[in-house]
């Protein structure tokens, strides 16, 4: 069998925007990896704008080019708008024209805005499970399967639900080596709305959450720890802890992967 590899490390500049794939990256002092969901967007409240209550946010492209310290932004098909990263009031009337109510952009450099605050480290999914997802529906590829699910690094090399390996019960943690870094499974990732939308577009897929439930109940493996399920099968990726020792390494793609197998839960 393939030796498992890192394929794809995939951060998330602004929460819940775009994409950005990377060759390496580093580890943050909170454990998630450099320019993750290092941008939030939130409105007059402080809620974060996103795809769970906002559907305009699926209409939005952003592209980040850190070394050149710009973002840019696009409704639709409109014209791109390129912003400096320090030009927060330019980017913010920008968004504010787009979501027509008033809006903040914040941003966190050290500690970006995580949906997971205590197991705050990267997320994994095995490639091969990807193109398992895609299959349970039609008309849906691995591609836009990671671009529903949202993963920061893949695995290839690998079966599918390989990830399911990655956490065990509620007082342990499950030791990945991932090239010069170590992580920490923690759970299965519990899903929200967003997977069931069309990526592009923002539009329901019909019956997409009843589909996944069914078929993740029906392939779950012998491996996975099926109390983490005791409230429903919407889950999949693993989340992980970050062991201070890897804070500031680097991460490439290519790098080996390796389970080390289980560690006391982080408290």
């Amino acid at each position: 069998m393939a030796t498992p590899r890192l394929e794809h490390i995939i951060v998330y500049p602004v929460k819940s925007l775009d994409p950005h794939a990377v060759e390496r990256t580093t580890i943050r002092p909170d454990g998630g990896l450099a320019h993750d969901r290092e941008f939030a967007v939130v409105d007059a409240d402080g809620a974060y704008v996103n795809g769970k209550n906002e559907p305009r946010v699926h209409g939005l492209r952003s592209w980040f080019d850190p070394e050149a310290g710009r973002l840019t932004l696009r409704a639709g098909d409109g014209d791109p708008a390129a912003f400096d990263l320090e030009d927060r009031d330019g980017i913010e009337a920008w968004l504010e024209a787009f979501f027509g109510r008033s809006v903040e952009l914040r941003r966190d450099e050290a500690g970006g805005f995580p949906d997971d605050t205590t197991a705050a480290g990267p997320t994994v999914v095995a490639e091969a499970t990807l193109e398992a997802v895609a299959g349970w529906f039609d008309g849906i590829d691995a591609a836009e399967m990671r671009r529903r699910l949202r993963p920061n690094l893949v695995v290839s090399g690998v079966e599918p639900f390989w990830e399911d390996r990655l956490y065990a019960d509620r007082e342990s943690a499950v030791a990945v080596r991932v090239g010069d870094c170590e992580f920490l499974g923690s759970n299965p990732c519990r899903r929200c709305a967003v997977p069931a939308r069309d990526p592009e577009t923002g539009e329901p897929t019909p019956g997409f959450r009843r589909r996944f439930v069914e078929r993740r109940r029906a392939t779950l493996p012998e491996w996975a720890e099926e109390a983490w399920f005791e409230d429903g099968h919407y889950r999949l990726m693993a989340n992980t802890f970050t062991p201070e020792v890897t804070v500031g390494r680097e991460l490439r793609v290519g790098g080996e992967v390796e389970i080390l197998g289980e560690r006391p839960r982080p408290v």
